[in-house]
């Protein structure tokens, strides 16, 4: 599992010159996460690790250049993200 969020975040990393490997890589365990914690709200059954690669695949070729932008407009984000410059 750590390969693949390796893999992703330096995806998105390369896709946003805003942002860290490492903010990069909170946002892959963020958006994995949503992903899996929705579809299983929904009542959807698990469908395995590769979907759910895809579907974060697809929002970083998607939105990853503007998620730093989503940061500043989110202040849940905001304060995670600043949490964890304070502990670097």
């Amino acid at each position: 599992m750590n390969e693949i969020f390796e893999r992703l975040a330096d995806q998105l990393y390369y896709k946003n010159g805003h942002m860290t490997i490492e903010e990069a890589r909170t946002w892959v365990e963020l958006l994995w996460e949503d992903f899996d914690s929705t579809r299983a709200k929904a009542g959807y059954d698990y469908q395995g690790k590769q979907v759910t690669e895809q579907i974060v695949t697809r929002w970083i070729e998607n939105y990853g250049p503007k998620l730093h932008e989503y940061v500043a407009t989110n202040p849940k984000y905001q304060a995670l993200f600043e949490k964890k410059k304070r502990m670097h």
